[in-house]
């Protein structure tokens, strides 16, 4: 899509764009009306901006919108709409030790129950090993900084799939 075909979406059309991009409903709304746009660049910062502006509970919204790390079964019933950008950019998963798998799974639910959302993670080029350390380190953080990191994680996901949707 280019930024043109972009700023003639209808209101309804838009906000299934941006939605594509993360689920943040405050987020989608705000984008939608901040049309029309000049440029990637311009689309980018706009999200960063409003991305800043919202607070832990639009965070935790978008969280919702993502499969656990690996969950390929949820990707596809779940997710329908991002699975392929998804799947893309939980690619360094495929082909990994099964007991990295079985970590990742682990570590997936002890940091849901220790924070009440899933482990958020920009995946794009990391192996299986790499998020599982991630992971893992994450796990020291207090709840209080673990939801920025999650939230940056969340910013660096809404950039790349605005990129995909405007490539």
């Amino acid at each position: 899509m280019t930024i043109d075909q972009l700023n003639r979406l209808s209101e309804a059309d838009a906000t299934a764009a941006f939605e594509q991009c993360c689920g943040a409903a405050q987020w989608v709304e705000r984008m939608v009306y901040a049309r029309p746009y000049e440029s990637l660049a311009e689309v980018i910062e706009t999200s960063d901006t409003i991305w800043e502006e919202c607070d832990v509970d639009d965070y935790e919204e978008a969280f919702t919108h993502h499969p656990k790390i690996g969950d390929v079964e949820s990707l596809a019933r779940k997710y329908a709409n991002t699975k392929t950008w998804a799947v893309g950019e939980q690619k360094g998963v495929e082909g990994a030790d099964l007991a990295v798998i079985e970590k990742l799974a682990e570590g997936n639910t002890t940091y849901e129950e220790k924070y009440g959302y899933i482990f958020i993670v920009n995946a794009t080029g990391k192996s299986a090993g790499e998020m599982l350390a991630m992971l893992e380190a994450r796990m020291k953080n207090d709840p209080k900084d673990e939801i920025l990191v999650a939230a940056g994680e969340q910013n660096k996901i809404t950039r790349l799939r605005l990129k995909k949707l405007l490539a």
